[in-house]
């Protein structure tokens, strides 16, 4: 029995040697393990146009695709949503969902891609998110301006920055990672 568990642990640190071996290998080739926009990791969002069925407590997205989903929309124990930047007809959203136990689609989280469009500012940054996944940086002087964003995973990804959207409304934008919270006011538009 003991020569059975000895080989067994054996397999084991073998199996992990060559999964850890391989992965920083992999590591060594990059600068670093953070995620960069273009990187290609399996992204579980769906993307689409708000569409009409939209109410209260559900959400439709008119998938890229062409498919009509409705989704659920999850709240959290203090009746808190999970869509960020709000549900308008027609607006562009990103949509991370689930399956509960009866088999109805849930969204673990919406974000309205439309609203998170525009120009933003803070102490030290003042950019724009444009559509199809660039940033126009409004800065000269920034010494690592971001140029490129996209939803992962219903994550914000800014160049090699990885976000949670803590809130996203008409007039601000709260992001969160491992260095803390940053905020931003939107710049509104010249009259």
């Amino acid at each position: 029995m003991k020569k059975l568990t000895f080989a067994f642990v054996l397999l084991a640190m073998a199996s992990w040697c060559v999964t850890g071996c391989q992965s920083k290998g992999q590591k060594a080739q990059g600068e670093d393990s953070t995620l960069m926009v273009g990187d290609t990791v399996a992204d579980s969002t769906v993307y689409g146009v708000c569409g009409e069925g939209t109410a209260m407590h559900t959400v439709e997205l008119i998938t890229d695709a062409g498919d009509s989903v409705t989704y659920i929309i999850q709240e959290d124990e203090e009746g808190r949503s999970c869509v960020q930047g709000g549900l308008l007809v027609g607006d562009r959203l990103a949509v991370i969902g689930a399956t509960d136990r009866d088999g109805e689609r849930v969204a673990t989280k919406v974000i309205n891609l439309t609203t998170l469009q525009g120009k933003w500012t803070s102490l030290d940054k003042n950019f724009e998110i444009l559509e199809g996944g660039l940033i126009k940086s409004n800065v000269t002087a920034e010494s690592n301006p971001w140029t490129e964003w996209k939803i992962l995973n219903g994550q914000l990804l800014l160049n090699r920055d990885t976000f949670d959207i803590d809130q996203l409304s008409a007039d601000s934008l709260y992001l969160e990672n491992h260095d803390g919270i940053f905020v931003y006011k939107r710049v509104k538009k010249d009259a």
